[in-house]
């Protein structure tokens, strides 16, 4: 079965080429030209992933974002940011909304291409890797169902920082550096900086809570996640 992808732009221009180049692909694809109608399809086609610019008419790409993870139904949908918005603080805000990626625009087809045909391998990947739960004390991870649970109860992680949580718990004791955090978590031919891990791995330790400091920081390298 094809993949579902999701295109919001405003620009119908930019529509018409994302939508002719994915679908010759083999693709399918969904338009929608503001926020309001991208809410609505996203629930109507619970599409495979989202390409999203940030300045719609209606409601922005960031307030889109906001209620599709707040809603159970789109909640884990995959959502890339194609955007001209080429700040630093605009990639940060996305990010700890829950964005999977941030692209700027312009950027070539065939490097779009390349980037939505990787995200759905490693997408794959994830699937089918160890789907085993981990238990640290009162801390379980389970890759099966995408949840954490802290003291019994679930925490809610955005699948980005579900994915680095699961990747530094599965190699306790080890240094992992940033980059390499970045080349197995993060696609290639996107601009995504050291900063953007810190952001994650940021907002993880605030949703751990008393076993925040599982997650070690190595100065100047990068993070482990303690062995004990």
């Amino acid at each position: 079965m094809a993949k579902k992808i999701l295109l919001v732009d405003d620009e119908k221009d930019i529509l018409e080429l994302l939508e002719f180049n994915l679908e010759a692909e083999g693709y399918k694809t969904y338009k929608a030209r503001d926020g309001e109608e991208a809410l609505k399809k996203a629930v109507e086609k619970l599409p495979d992933l989202i390409l999203l610019d940030i300045m719609l008419p209606k409601k922005d790409g960031l307030t889109v974002l906001r209620e599709l993870r707040a809603n159970r139904t789109t909640a884990d949908i995959p959502v890339i940011f194609l955007t001209a918005k080429d700040s630093e603080i605009d990639e940060i805000v996305g990010l700890e909304l829950g964005a999977d990626d941030y692209i700027i625009k312009p950027i070539s087809i065939r490097k779009l291409l390349a980037r939505v045909k990787k995200s759905f391998r490693k997408t794959h990947q994830q699937m089918i890797d160890t789907s085993e739960s981990l238990a640290f004390g009162a801390l379980i991870i389970d890759p099966a169902s995408y949840q954490v649970v802290v003291d019994g109860k679930e925490v809610t992680l955005t699948k980005k920082e579900f994915e680095i949580l699961h990747f530094l718990a599965r190699r306790p004791g080890r240094v992992i550096t940033r980059s390499i955090l970045l080349d197995e978590l993060w696609d290639d031919n996107v601009v995504v900086i050291d900063r953007t891990v810190d952001v994650h791995i940021r907002k993880i330790r605030e949703k751990l809570g008393v076993y925040m400091d599982l997650i070690e920081t190595v100065k100047g390298i990068g993070y482990r996640f303690r062995s004990e």
